[in-house]
């Protein structure tokens, strides 16, 4: 499992509190291309706070795509245009996977 990101400190319940007032699991996606290769990965997993803000989490990622993610052919601008527009509109929410991984493990 990827690394959890923006939960030090916090216990389970302070977790399952968040969660019930909207917070969730949020995994942003960049693309890189190198003239025929493009790679499209997905971050860390970050936890987005209820009422907090993920723009700081999005904009590194929707840069580098940005700048580097056009160029392979034919799937750069294909992944890139993926990639911004699941950023753009909040990350994939990856919540309900890890809370089963969380709850398998305890």
């Amino acid at each position: 499992m990827a690394k959890i990101k923006n939960i030090e400190g916090l216990t389970i319940n302070d977790i399952n509190r968040e969660l019930s007032k909207g917070a969730k699991f949020v995994v942003y996606q960049y693309c890189i291309s190198i003239i025929v290769m493009t790679f499209k990965r997905g971050s860390n997993i970050y936890f987005i706070r209820s009422g907090e803000s993920s723009s700081k989490y999005i904009f590194g990622y929707s840069i580098l795509t940005f700048l580097f993610g056009w160029w392979g052919i034919p799937w750069g601008p294909i992944h890139t245009i993926g990639s911004l527009a699941t950023n753009f509109t909040g990350g994939k929410n990856v919540t309900p996977e890890v809370l089963a991984s969380i709850n398998s493990a305890a």
